[in-house]
Parts: C-alpha cells; structure tokens; sequence
C-alpha cells in the first residue's frame, strides 16, 4: 500500500464519517406528539438513519423503513426491510404497499417521521393507477442507460408512482409530517431527493413526456396515460423538512482532514454531472495544471469534488462491462493523464456500491497505465464496453468497503503532489 493510497483513503473514509446520520437528530428534533410516533422511510441510510433516529427521540416510537439489499443494521423499534436497487422488486413493492397503510392509519394527534435518502426512488415503489411493477422495472432500466442525469430520472419516477412527489404525506394527512433527509443529489432540493415523498411537486405531465422523447425512452400508450392521469397533490400542511447530510459536508470535511495532513484542499463542486469519461478528461486538465503551473491550487494540493456523473450504453458501443460511473470516470482521467507524475487518485461512490459490482470505486496512480499494460489491459477497449471495474480489478486497485449505510453520491480526490519529489504527511 502506498503513502498516496493512504492519503486518499483517509480522506474518503473523512468524508463518510461526516455524511453518517449519527447525532444530527440533535437540535433537529420536534416536540412529542399527543398520539403516536412512527417512523416511515426509505433509501440506502434509512436503517442507520432510524437506529440513529430511535437514539436520539426520547419517547416510544414505531414504523417500517425500506433499504437495499445489504444495508439493514439493528434497530430497536422500527422495522428494516431490505429490497432491491437500482430497479425495484416485489419486496419493495410490498414494503411500499404497508407504508402506505400505515400512513393512512395516522390521525390528527400523531407524528410521522419520514426517513429519506438516496436510493429511495427505486425502494420506496408504488406504480401509479394503470401500470404494475413491470412497467416501472423496464422504465427504471431504460433510465439508468439513457445518460439522463438524475435530477431528470427522478421527475420521470414521480409521475409513474403512486408515493413520489408528496404522495406519501398527502397519504399521511392530517397527522404532522417532518422529514428528515439525506441528500444524494446535486443542488440537495428536497423535492429531489429520494423523488420527494413528502414534497409536493406540480411538475406537468407534458414536461415529463417530453424528457422521455429527448432520451429516445419509449413509451406505450398505456404509461403516457397514466402520467398524464397521475395528478400531483396540492401543498401540504403540516409538514417540515430537515437535510441533515449533504455532499457539501463530505467534502468540507475531508478537506479539513486534508489541512491537516499539510495539504491544500480545493473543492471544485459538490454537484458535478456529465458523461463520467467526459469528466474524467476534463478533471485531468485541472489536474495537469495544478502540477505544471500551479493553478488552480499549487501543490501538495487535492483537489475534491462529489455530484453524479453518468454513463450512457449507446447502441453502437459493444457494452457489457461492469464499471460504474466511479471508475469509468477514474480510468478516463488515468487515461488521460498519461502517466503524469506527482499525480493519483480515487473516485469512489459514499454508498458503498459503485454501479451494480461490489466495489465503492478505485483509486489509480502515475504507474496505473504501465501496471496495466504489464497485465495485457487495453485501457481504450475497456472505456468503449464501459469496463473499468475489469481493469481496476486486474490490477488490485479496487476500492472495497461493503455498505456504508449513507449516501451522499460521488468522492473524488485528486492528490497532486510536489514536482520532484514525493509528498508525505
């Protein structure tokens, strides 16, 4: 292992202990309610968020949240039920279906805390009137190719369900409804993330039509009537929205942790979006300069950034590989980087999970290229079938941390060390 992999490291592992939801209830918390407290939610922290939540409320509490497969932990009080993600299953469905009913049996004098982060738009499933779980299975598979950035995959979830975009808290009226989130996407709107089950949103069923055409999506007779005839629900009373964990927070913090190891830490965004290689070239750019001229930050800096890059599968592209947004954007920047030295990095995403592999991403160094030369990698062929997990795998640079129990998207972290000699902290 490798001084650099060290730094690196250390400052993802920073950033995940800042986007955890442990003790950001206090302050946050509303005042007991005469009835019951229940507990709904869904997305990939929503079995620590609830552990996190039971920890902090002082009374009794209830309620059922959904997460992926892999990512329960123990609680208390509330039920974790685990499901499938990214495209949703029956026992998402199902979990749905008895969210919803314990939502509506909440009266006047209950309070409903709603969990949500990212993950819950495929976990928290209810097709709306007219469409069944197939129909939202092929569309969530359509969306996750089309190289639609995530703000628009949400729109699109909103108006096929029957829980998305404040449906879940018309359901829960007239109990109170505070919801607190974590969030995974890019500008944090609440009404983003996780599809806003708890926010009302008047989206026009025509503007979601019309995203569907401009990522050529197809759609049946059958599912454009059913979005034009999902109605979004009025405002809503009662209800308030917390954002406890926000890519922004990672970030800030691993720089801090940077400082602190004698690095100058620059954040380029926390609401990165693009082609995934198209960001990777870009990257490396900004990371040629800073070692060539100093600019935009002089070494030893790093250079830190989060969001939600995509890749798009073209029909022309021969696909079939098995890397993620993380580490096709991190072999493009290799790539293009060329081998330049004083300059490593790790682009890694904070749930844990990058793409559909078992990896949260990898990291890669000025020797990467000829490490994978030596083991008969083509770097080129494997961005073209979208195999980057392939060649990070080959060569043991795969960044492994099993389920994190948060998400706040991508990490990146570019260290670009002093000319000449190697930094250590």
């Amino acid at each position: 292992m490798t001084a650099e992999k060290d730094i690196l490291l250390a400052l993802f592992e920073a950033a995940l202990a800042a986007a955890l939801p442990d003790g950001k209830f206090a302050g946050r918390l509303p005042p007991p309610p005469k009835g019951r407290t229940l507990v709904l939610g869904a997305g990939k922290a929503a079995a620590r968020m609830a552990r996190a939540f039971e920890e902090a409320w002082a009374g009794p509490c209830a309620g059922l949240v959904i997460t992926r497969y892999g990512h329960a932990c123990p609680t208390r009080f509330v039920e974790v039920v685990e499901a499938a993600h990214p495209v949703p299953d029956a026992a998402g469905r199902d979990a749905t279906r008895r969210i919803l009913e314990l939502a509506r049996e909440a009266g006047p004098d209950d309070l409903v805390v709603c969990l949500i982060s990212g993950g819950a738009s495929a976990l928290l499933t209810a097709p709306a009137q007219g469409l069944d779980l197939a129909d939202k299975q092929a569309l969530n598979a359509a969306l996750l190719t089309s190289g639609a950035p995530i703000s628009i995959m949400n729109k699109v979830r909103k108006a096929v369900s029957a829980v998305k975009g404040g449906r879940l808290a018309a359901a829960i009226h007239p109990a109170r409804v505070v919801t607190y989130l974590i969030s995974d996407v890019p500008g944090d709107d609440p009404a983003v993330i996780g599809s806003g089950p708890t926010v009302a949103d008047a989206t026009d069923p025509d503007s979601v039509l019309a995203e569907l055409a401009r990522y050529f999506i197809p759609v049946s007779p059958a599912l454009a009537a059913a979005i034009r005839a999902n109605r979004m629900p009025q405002a809503l009373p009662r209800s308030e929205v917390h954002v406890i964990a926000t890519p922004l927070m990672a970030l800030e913090t691993a720089a801090t942790r940077a400082r602190a190891m004698g690095l100058t830490p620059l954040i380029l965004g926390d609401a990165i979006e693009g082609e995934a290689r198209d960001v990777g070239i870009a990257f490396a750019g900004i990371a040629r300069a800073a070692a060539t001229h100093g600019m935009p930050a002089r070494p030893p800096c790093v250079l830190l950034s989060g969001g939600e890059t995509t890749v798009t599968v073209k029909g022309g592209e021969q696909g079939g590989g098995r890397g993620g947004r993380n580490t096709e954007f991190l072999l493009a920047l290799t790539a293009a980087l060329g081998g330049a030295p004083g300059i490593c990095a790790l682009a890694c995403d904070t749930d844990g999970i990058d793409g559909t592999e078992d990896n949260a991403g990898a990291w890669s160094d000025s020797r990467t290229l000829e490490r994978a030369r030596a083991a008969g990698q083509d770097v080129a062929a494997a961005l073209a079938r979208h195999d980057a997990h392939g060649v990070f795998a080959a060569l043991g640079q795969l960044v492994t941390t099993g389920p994190t129990l948060t998400n706040v998207n991508d990490f990146r972290a570019i260290l670009v060390q002093e000319r000449n000699r190697g930094f250590r902290p």
